[in-house]
């Protein structure tokens, strides 16, 4: 992949994505491209089974590039959504389970592309917050209120505040707060136990969380089960239940 603003490292079955667009990672629609290539490339791959995002330098991102704004010419504005939209879909819709480890200033656009992830960490001293109201703009509501209570997500989205790692962890927004030294080695922990899981059976969990969302217990169950029944015939399933039987590791292909 030829990339301007990510980079790129796979080994043992984990992908880590850096942002990189100096200084602070601002996204502009080269970016979006380059997440949507990513993304997409990386949920096909056989060879990765979870992904870990992060930023360069010290910011996550810190939000969209104010340069690039649309013009309000007929058609500019529905067009700028739409790769916007794109650039936070590819993240939510990608089978591999994706790991925010957020190392700084996560802004705007750049706060819902960590809440796109299926998993947040965060070093103490990063932070998350929704702008938009501070600027006349608006955006980010239904991806907050995924992650935050409903007075916590008001409070972010009504202020503009920044809340700190500490704080998003007492809010139950991120699963770790660490110091800055110890981030990745915390994302790359939950990466290790994801790739040694089933790849099958974690693309089916992460398919489950997607589509019963929006179901009600008794819906998104039966969605369950069919998972499981789905499941239970893979290649991955039949050596999951030797390994088990055998007392060994699981040997999974890919």
């Amino acid at each position: 992949m030829e990339l301007e603003t990510l980079k790129v490292g796979i080994a043992d079955h984990i992908a880590v994505v850096t942002i990189s667009r100096p200084p602070v990672n601002a996204q502009n629609n080269m970016m979006r491209a380059d997440i949507q290539t990513v993304f997409d490339a990386l949920g096909d791959r056989a060879d990765v089974r979870s992904i870990i995002l992060t930023g360069e330098g010290k910011a996550f991102s810190a939000g969209a590039d104010l340069a690039e704004r649309p013009s309000q010419e007929p058609g500019h504005y529905t067009a700028h959504n739409r790769r916007v939209r794109a650039s936070f879909d590819c993240i939510l819709e990608c089978p591999k389970p994706v790991i925010a480890a957020v190392n700084g200033a996560a802004i705007g656009a750049g706060c819902v592309t960590a809440l796109c992830c299926d998993i947040l960490v965060a070093s103490d001293n990063a932070f998350l917050s929704m702008t938009e109201v501070m600027v006349g703009l608006a955006g980010g509501v239904a991806h907050v209120r995924r992650h935050f209570g409903e007075s916590d997500a008001r409070l972010m989205i009504l202020t503009g505040r920044r809340i700190y790692g500490p704080e998003l962890l007492r809010m139950n927004a991120v699963s770790a707060c660490t110091s800055p030294e110890e981030l990745m080695a915390t994302a790359l922990s939950i990466a290790q136990d994801i790739a040694k899981a089933s790849p099958s059976a974690v693309i089916a969990a992460k398919k489950s969380f997607a589509m019963t969302e929006n179901l009600s217990i008794y819906e998104g169950y039966r969605f369950e089960q069919s998972q499981t029944k789905a499941l239970a015939s893979s290649e991955d399933t039949a050596e999951a239940m030797a390994a088990f039987r055998e007392k060994r590791k699981p040997v999974f292909r890919g």
